[in-house]
């Protein structure tokens, strides 16, 4: 599968389907797209937090991911949509707070 074959395993096991057809991308990438774009639904409409809490919300994909690679709990694609959602969310906001604090250095 080439679609998303650059940025994600696409491991089947760890993948929805649907009718028989395995997404592009795994369950987590597919939360982080869908976070993404509601991040920047919320930043266009204006909804705000702050650089730390943008942090914070990339924190339980972290520690899932961790949690995962030690082997002390496998997770399954419903924890890996849901931390990947907070995560993409947080992504948006920790870039958009970037940019703003790169603009206020750069300009003030």
């Amino acid at each position: 599968m080439k679609i998303g074959g650059y940025t994600c395993h696409q491991m089947y096991e760890r993948s929805f389907s649907y009718r028989g057809y395995q997404f592009p991308v795994c369950a987590r990438c597919t939360g982080i797209l869908i976070g993404q774009i509601i991040g920047i639904i919320l930043i266009s409409l204006g909804f705000r937090i702050g650089f730390l809490w943008s942090l914070a919300l990339i924190l339980p994909m972290v520690i899932d991911g961790l949690i995962q690679l030690v082997k002390i709990i496998e997770s399954n694609n419903i924890r890996r949509l849901i931390t990947g959602f907070v995560s993409g969310i947080g992504y948006m906001y920790l870039l958009f707070n970037t940019i703003a604090i790169i603009k206020h250095l750069v300009f003030n």
